[in-house]
């Protein structure tokens, strides 16, 4: 189990991810996101997720470039958008985002949404990329057990990562389950619930731990084997998230969490999406 920030998980083809990272998602390129991941690696976090449609890979590249850290020790992950998925544009697609970031390789590349008709011919780009070894490692964002059957049908590569909605009103358990059997590393967006953590049995757990609401759901994801990516851009607030490595919920509690569990979304559902 992770006793560290910069503690990792192998992926099936042996590249080391970080459990714990820093989401990007809304935080407006330029000083917002620049300060946000500048404080997060100095804090001691090495994975900075972000996406094309975010509109701030120039703000992270210039972050990780001005961090002083190694960027052999960092782990960053951007994804394809929908509208650029297929095999031709998702390769630009990747060029754009790479060049953004300034970047010779980038660790982990994701489809975003499963774009259907679309999301098999925008997985062959992406293992043309990672032969090429322009990415070390390739996965997919938002896919259904039954989107990860369909793809595995006839790829090459099996996708290593599914990042996906995960929090304790959204256990997905059945994923959960099919990603550990095909070695699919389950990552975490959203983990604290987009600040709704007024929950009494958090609040409970927080006071048995000495710790928040969310520091107790971000240790529920990790020792759940889940990677997880909460986002923030105070400074004291990503300090707060990454305090989560000094204590261990006892499985008891651990199944008061997963007992949460209302198959309740906060985004969109992956089968019935509109962008």
């Amino acid at each position: 189990m992770a006793k560290h920030v910069a503690d990792c998980t192998t992926l099936h083809n042996g590249v080391k991810m970080p459990w714990l990272g820093l989401g990007v998602w809304k935080v407006t390129d330029g000083e917002q996101v620049e300060h946000a991941v500048s404080a997060a690696i100095s804090a001691g976090y090495r994975s900075i997720d972000t996406a094309a449609v975010y509109g701030n890979e120039e703000g992270v590249g210039r972050a990780i470039a001005g961090c002083g850290v190694p960027r052999e020790e960092l782990f960053i992950t951007t994804k394809v958008w929908n509208t650029d998925q297929g095999y031709e544009s998702t390769l630009q697609a990747f060029e754009v985002s790479r060049k953004k970031l300034g970047l010779e390789y980038v660790d982990l590349y994701l489809i975003h949404w499963p774009v259907k008709g679309k999301y098999k011919d925008t997985w062959r780009a992406l293992e043309k990329l990672y032969k090429d070894g322009l990415v070390r490692a390739i996965g997919v964002s938002n896919f259904h057990v039954h989107h990860l059957e369909d793809l595995l049908a006839d790829s090459e590569i099996k996708p290593m990562v599914d990042q996906v909605e995960y929090h304790p009103l959204l256990s997905q358990q059945e994923l959960r389950s099919f990603c550990r059997s095909q070695q699919i590393q389950l990552e975490a967006w959203s983990p604290l619930m987009q600040g709704n953590l007024d929950n009494p049995t958090l609040a409970e757990l927080g006071k048995k731990y000495g710790k928040s609401p969310a520091q107790i759901v971000l240790r529920w994801d990790l020792q759940n084997e889940v990677v997880t990516i909460p986002k923030s851009v105070n400074e004291k607030r990503i300090i707060e998230n990454k305090d989560i490595f000094d204590f261990e919920l006892s499985a008891e509690d651990m199944e008061k969490i997963n007992q949460l569990n209302q198959n309740k979304r906060f985004g969109a559902d992956p089968d019935n999406f509109n962008f």
